[in-house]
């Protein structure tokens, strides 16, 4: 299955996005990871004021196959989360590159997001596995 990856996003080896907007980082998982998982149930995330540190677990996501934590692409302080996708957790199914986005984040270290793969390199990654 092909899947269509915003030339503006940047990627991490655990699937999840990072989007700059303005000054801040929208934070999400990829098309891919929410393909893999199936029906989704439930979606962990953390509370506005949080700090994420880059490669740690920010949350998870649960789908009738499994339970998978989900790692921070960038570290920064948690200012919005999605709290639409936490009370309706098909919504990351329906659009997890638009309306399903999970966190938005004012970054510590925006140069963080120069480290994430580009879209034709994850793109290219998927086909790869």
């Amino acid at each position: 299955m092909a899947f269509d990856f915003p030339d503006h996003f940047r990627f991490a080896d655990n699937h999840e996005y990072a989007a700059l907007d303005g000054e801040l980082i929208r934070v999400g998982i990829s098309a891919f990871a929410v393909d893999q998982l199936g029906d989704i149930v439930f979606v962990d995330l953390p509370d506005i004021g949080s700090t994420l540190i880059k490669g740690n677990s920010f949350g998870s996501v649960e789908s009738v196959k499994a339970v998978e934590d989900m790692f921070s692409p960038i570290s920064g302080e948690v200012v919005q989360r999605n709290e639409s996708v936490l009370n309706n957790p098909e919504e990351l199914q329906n659009d997890p590159h638009g309306e399903g986005w999970l966190l938005v984040v004012r970054p510590s270290e925006a140069s963080q997001l120069e480290e994430l793969m580009d879209a034709a390199t994850y793109s290219s990654k998927l086909s790869t596995n």
